[in-house]
């Protein structure tokens, strides 16, 4: 079977289009709630800003991977928002960051961030969050917080009593 020349190109130009058409720059969106860890500047030929989030429950750390997101290079609007992630990665705040993420050839070339998820709105949640001693009782000198104690109970062994 001979396939012309014009069809061949007139199928590559179709399924071009078939792809460039199936980005979404909304896929999925989203909220995050824990402590800045990383925010940074970077890139070769594009700089972004980046930055990792230790995820919380109930003001406890999670142990999974922290969450990686991205500041869109193709805003120009999003200035005061990195000034208060600078702000809190310094203090220590605990953040809501409220966040969407694209999919296909949006960000093939990593040209607007190195993650798919990119920043909407960053909510401070707590300033106090790194340093507890600050809004207890204790704040007054006359203690201090010296370990933290993890209690696992087996549920088995209350059945047995």
């Amino acid at each position: 079977m001979n396939i012309g020349k014009k069809t061949l190109l007139s199928l590559l130009v179709i399924g071009a289009a078939m792809s460039l058409s199936s980005c979404k720059e909304n896929y999925s969106n989203g909220e995050k709630v824990g402590n800045l860890i990383e925010f940074t500047s970077k890139g070769v030929w594009w700089d972004s800003w980046e930055g990792r989030l230790n995820m919380t429950q109930t003001g406890m750390n999670t142990s999974g991977e922290p969450f990686s997101f991205s500041f869109d290079n193709d805003r120009d609007d999003q200035d005061s928002l990195i000034n208060l992630m600078k702000q809190a990665q310094v203090e220590g705040w605990k953040l809501k960051i409220r966040y969407h993420e694209v999919w296909g050839l949006k960000n093939f070339f990593h040209n607007r961030g190195e993650t798919d998820y990119f920043v909407d709105d960053v909510t401070v949640l707590d300033k106090d969050f790194a340093n507890p001693l600050k809004r207890s009782a204790v704040s007054n000198g006359k203690g201090k917080v010296v370990d933290t104690i993890y209690v696992v109970i087996d549920k088995s062994e209350l059945k047995n009593r």
